[in-house]
């Protein structure tokens, strides 16, 4: 056979026939594994022509139009696999770098209940949309079948915590789609489950009074009293130092939070990294009144985990609230653990006889306090730890109840000089 008879870029190779193109510079053969018959060279010479277009054009999908040439390792375009187990180790070990140590550990908790449910072994490459959306509705229902040794089914997560985890793996599999796991993410079709908006549940002032009497020691009634009258996060009120405090000029400096995982961190805000709360008189009455019990205690070179990966300093502290004031014995810290606050609340709770809400209505009890007393929404942003006003009133937009008759009165007692009297009918007089 001649060889004008072949098509540009159309060649013999023992039999059979291959096309040569330009690809990234470089000159490559791909065999098509059909004999050489006039019909075929025809038809190598057409895909030969789609591909140099496809090419010039930018649109060409090597791995998609040759799945098992060699050439793909070449370039880097070879399919890569991998299991769902294994990218999870490898995502989870390269967030390591660039979240703390509370995040990651809150990150491993939703991969151990996760890949299980979409399977360990199975390829990230396999996993389809439908998969996690039955994963989803399971989270969400609870598995409805007893397992052994099980009295009844297991209770449902609620909306905000499955729409956690699934964002949390989305993130894992969008990983695997930028490495070239997966073509796509399979997350990406899924939207959140909607939730209802979860409104504050402050205490009110004769609830927080009673809160109060049921506290068994003078230190937790300081606490509590000044969770409450500064509105901090517990991490933040339980790494309080005396170093912190500067009772003089009645102010308080954020420059710490405690983890769950006994880690002392930076403070959880995006305002900045230190915030100074300045204190009102009932926050300074409880810290005179804890200052007995403390304030001449030990010091502790404490390290501080800075948000740069491997990076950490020492503060001193002599720190404002210590388990060992009530009880002292060889296992008793120097400083509370995060996890005992919401115990330490809910036996004053029941103590006292109230209604049960969480901790953290701590918090939401000065917002809502400092928003009745007519207190500006950003004051009250910084001193929360908030970037801007914009949180205070979305999250504390519904006032409490109560406080509608406060409201009125401080607008008649600050709007009522400025009222424009109004004008008098005009009377002609005849």
């Amino acid at each position: 056979m001649s060889k004008e008879s072949y098509p540009t870029g159309v060649e013999n190779h023992g039999g059979t026939l291959r096309i040569w193109f330009t690809f990234n510079g470089k000159r490559v053969r791909e065999s098509m594994g059909v004999p050489d018959t006039a019909k075929n060279r025809k038809v190598a010479g057409e895909l030969r022509t789609s591909v140099c277009f496809a090419i010039r054009m930018g649109s060409f999908d090597y791995a998609a139009q040759f799945p098992k040439s060699p050439n793909l390792k070449l370039f880097g375009l070879e399919k890569k696999e991998i299991t769902v187990k294994a990218l999870a180790q490898k995502w989870l070990d390269l967030k390591k770098m660039e979240i703390s140590a509370n995040a990651l550990n809150r990150y491993e908790s939703v991969v151990r209940v996760m890949v299980p449910k979409i399977g360990g072994n199975k390829l990230v490459s396999a996993v389809m949309s439908e998969d996690l959306l039955f994963i989803r509705k399971d989270l969400l229902t609870g598995n409805c079948v007893l397992r052994k040794n099980q009295i009844k089914p297991a209770k449902g997560r609620t909306v905000p915590t499955v729409n956690y985890y699934m964002t949390t793996v989305a993130g894992m599999f969008q990983f695997a789609a930028d490495s070239g796991y997966t073509a796509t993410n399979p997350f990406s079709t899924i939207t959140p489950l909607r939730k209802s908006k979860a409104e504050p549940d402050p205490l009110s002032r004769e609830e927080f009074v009673r809160l109060i009497d049921a506290c068994t020691h003078q230190q937790t009634r300081n606490l509590w009293s000044l969770a409450v009258y500064t509105g901090v996060r517990h991490g933040e009120l339980l790494s309080l130092a005396w170093e912190d405090v500067d009772l003089k000029a009645g102010t308080m400096t954020i420059r710490r939070n405690l983890t769950r995982l006994g880690e002392f961190t930076l403070p959880k805000t995006d305002a900045g990294t230190d915030r100074v709360i300045h204190l009102i008189k009932p926050a300074i009455d409880a810290l005179k009144s804890q200052a007995e019990f403390t304030r001449l205690g030990r010091q502790y070179q404490t390290e501080i985990k800075l948000r740069e990966y491997g990076r950490s300093v020492i503060h001193t502290c002599t720190f404002i609230f210590s388990p060992q004031v009530i009880r002292r014995d060889e296992t008793t810290g120097y400083h509370y653990a995060v996890g005992s606050i919401s115990p330490m609340w809910e036996s004053i709770m029941k103590r006292a006889g109230l209604r049960y809400r969480k901790a953290y209505q701590s918090r939401h009890t000065y917002a809502c306090w400092s928003l009745s007393a007519g207190a500006n929404p950003t004051f009250i942003a910084s001193q929360m730890g908030h970037s801007s006003a914009q949180m205070v009133y979305s999250v504390y937009g519904a006032w409490m109840p109560e406080s509608s008759a406060e409201q009125v009165a401080i607008l008649n007692q600050k709007l009522t000089g400025y009222a424009p009297l109004m004008p008098h009918e005009l009377v002609v007089v005849k």
